[in-house]
């Protein structure tokens, strides 16, 4: 039995995963992680438009802070997101990207003087002024209140990546690509580690540590449509599951970006629409206005993405062999500005689509149709990115539901939130690992060991009945037919009963290929039935919530139900089981900083109230008028709202220009 000792174990080597390294390595911990793939492809570099963080440099970002920021991720969440969370994101983020320029990264800056910009499909001249020329700068992205999604033309994932993996190996971090953890290490409510295969060699070895960090990115390849890497298939929130003892929270939460290209289901990113792109249908007609008359292409994803697919129902969508779609239309931003600022979006549409989008009129329309993008679901956990059931197990990213999003997160939040969970989990969880003695036996490590080595033998020696690959796709038919964009009862009770079927068969699948060494039926056969757990939890969640909140949207429900379902959903699975246990953590509504209101969207009254909202908002409104009469400073009066715990380097006051540190 081969056993690896370290102080700190981190699954996973995206955004996320690479920043708590950092973290635990500079405070003299042994570090190693573990990534399927060299680390610097994970799919953290597939992020184009931007991070968030609201810097306040250009002249459209004027007066923004953290204040507004926090506003516009609850309102995004649809009220689903833990507010303490989102406080110590939005408090963090501006200290995380200016980190992230001192390590390198070559943020886009501002020039002084006068620039032309597309807004709302008209040309207007802003004008810089002298103090912000060098500063950071940022776009418009959908559902903020200002431009704060700073970038790096449209390849910011790809800078950021590499920049946090070179600062990695600066502070000797043990990086070991081609290793996938199969299974935790766990006794006791206590975990110690995983078991890891080998994707060259097929070897197990046991990884043990005092701490375990998942950070394995999304589930997003349970659906036939997505925009996610073939190997964000949810396996590390599905590890943690099959504990039986973590929970996972939230996962029938699951984003559709609006503009992948068709047919490939590469993403063109949300800086096409903040930079003045536009939608249109098959007359050529800029339809967004029509639905959402005040933020038009730059509504919330969730919602740009529902009038996309309302618009092709109602007979405006554009025929094609793949079935049908709609236009994005970004040759009205002008060549210069998209082989400047849009060149990766420029090249995607010209390799996999043969057209260049900065031709003008119709020649350089870009085929787009929502496809799955991003999930809020995850592994649950505390504010501090530990799991609540299972001491010793953190996850940091979109494998986690630390739960900043809600029921659909901001675009830009996303690339934002990994760097920074990276920095305020990495910091707990290396105090954690700093802190933590663990006794474990050889006992242990051997029988978890030995139980994944008869699992892979049974498999290797089984003569099942059934393909394991028609399962995985059936599997993503059906979440793409039934739990997608617009849900009901019949769909999701159709989905959950095909799911669990399939989970039946997946125990009774043939591996024709023998061999224990890169062997991807194998793979196959023992990551689909995780990920028809998975599946099952998602739609399971889905089926159970009678509402329509965010991305989550019943055609049944149509109203966000307040009343009954402002709570998070939680999942864990009993080994043995078919379908999950479900339960619910209710959000109280009284130790908000922002009570349940109208988001913004669609008709107001689409909501069936909590009686404690307009309660707490009362509260919320007395405290301000007093604190605000008596000259306290926002940061006095937030904290008497909602005091929240961050740690004193992070919660520092941010600097902005022309204010300080107002």
């Amino acid at each position: 039995m081969n056993i690896k000792y370290c102080d700190a174990l981190v699954i996973g080597g995206g955004l996320a995963g690479l920043r708590a390294a950092v973290e635990t390595a500079r405070q003299g911990l042994s570090t190693t992680v573990l990534s399927m793939i060299p680390v610097k492809r994970s799919h953290s570099a597939a992020a184009q438009g931007g991070m968030q963080a609201s810097l306040g440099n250009s002249k459209m970002s004027e007066g923004d802070n953290e204040d507004l920021h926090f506003q516009d991720t609850v309102k995004g969440s649809d009220w689903g997101c833990d507010q303490d969370v989102a406080r110590m994101f939005v408090t963090v983020a501006p200290k995380a990207i200016r980190e992230l320029a001192a390590w390198g990264v070559p943020w886009t800056r501002i020039s002084r003087g006068k620039r032309t910009a597309i807004i709302n499909a008209e040309r207007t001249v802003i004008d810089e002024k002298e103090e912000v020329h060098g500063l950071i700068h940022s776009r418009d992205f959908g559902g903020t209140k200002k431009w704060r999604t700073c970038y790096t033309s449209d390849a910011t994932g790809h800078t950021m990546l590499f920049a946090v993996a070179n600062e990695a190996l600066k502070h000797n971090v043990n990086v070991e690509d081609r290793k996938e953890a199969i299974a935790l290490i766990h006794e006791n409510n206590q975990c110690f580690g995983a078991v890891v295969r080998d994707l060259v060699t097929g070897e197990l070895t046991a990884y043990v540590a005092k701490g375990t960090l998942i950070a394995t990115g999304g589930y997003g390849r349970l659906y036939r449509q997505t925009t996610n890497a073939v190997n964000c298939e949810g396996i590390g929130a599905a590890i943690a599951l099959e504990t039986g003892v973590a929970k996972l929270g939230n996962m029938e939460a699951v984003q559709f970006h609006p503009t992948p290209i068709v047919p490939s289901g590469i993403l063109l990113t949300e800086g096409c629409r903040g930079d003045g792109g536009l939608l249109r249908d098959v007359d050529g007609h800029r339809f967004m206005p029509d639905y959402e008359p005040e933020k038009k292409e730059l509504a919330s994803r969730d919602v740009v993405s529902r009038r996309m697919m309302e618009h092709i129902r109602n007979g405006k969508g554009v025929p094609s062999p793949y079935g049908e779609h709609v236009w994005l239309d970004i040759s009205i931003l002008g060549r210069e500005h998209i082989e400047k600022n849009l060149r990766d979006v420029q090249e995607i549409c010209q390799i996999f689509n043969g057209i260049d989008p900065a031709d003008e009129g119709p020649k350089g329309w870009a085929p787009v149709l929502p496809m799955q993008h991003y999930s809020m679901g995850g592994i649950r956990t505390n504010a501090k990115g530990e799991s609540p059931t299972l001491k010793g197990l953190f996850s940091a990213g979109e494998a986690a539901c630390w739960d900043m999003h809600g029921f659909n997160r901001l675009g830009g939040n996303s690339v934002s939130e990994t760097v920074v969970a990276g920095m305020i989990v990495g910091d707990y969880f290396a105090k954690h690992c700093t802190t933590t003695q663990i006794t474990v036996s050889t006992t242990a490590i051997e029988r978890a060991v030995k139980k994944q080595e008869a699992f892979i033998d049974h498999l290797l020696k089984g003569e099942g009945k059934n393909d394991i690959f028609t399962i995985k796709n059936r599997m993503k038919d059906i979440m793409w037919d039934k739990v997608s964009i617009f849900r009901d009862h019949k769909g999701l009770t159709e989905a959950v009963n095909e799911l669990q079927e399939l989970l039946k068969k997946s125990h009774d699948v043939t591996v024709k290929s023998k061999t224990r060494a890169a062997n991807p039926e194998l793979e196959e056969a023992y990551r689909v039935p995780m990920m028809l757990k998975l599946a099952l939890c998602l739609a399971e969640g889905a089926l159970r919530r009678t509402e329509s909140r965010g991305a989550h949207y019943r055609e049944d429900y149509l109203k966000r139900d307040d009343a009954n379902w402002l709570n998070r959903t939680l999942t864990s699975w009993k080994e043995g089981d078919l379908m999950p246990t479900v339960e619910y953590e209710p959000l109280d509504i009284m130790k908000m900083e922002i009570p349940p209101a109208f988001r913004g969207y669609g008709v107001k009254g689409n909501i069936i109230e909590h009686p404690d909202s307009a309660k707490r908002q009362e509260e919320v409104d007395c405290i301000r008028e007093e604190m605000e009469k008596a000259g306290k400073s926002r940061h006095e009066i937030q904290d008497a709202l909602m005091p929240f715990e961050l740690q004193p380097q992070f919660k520092a006051l941010n600097e902005r220009v022309g204010v300080g540190y107002e």
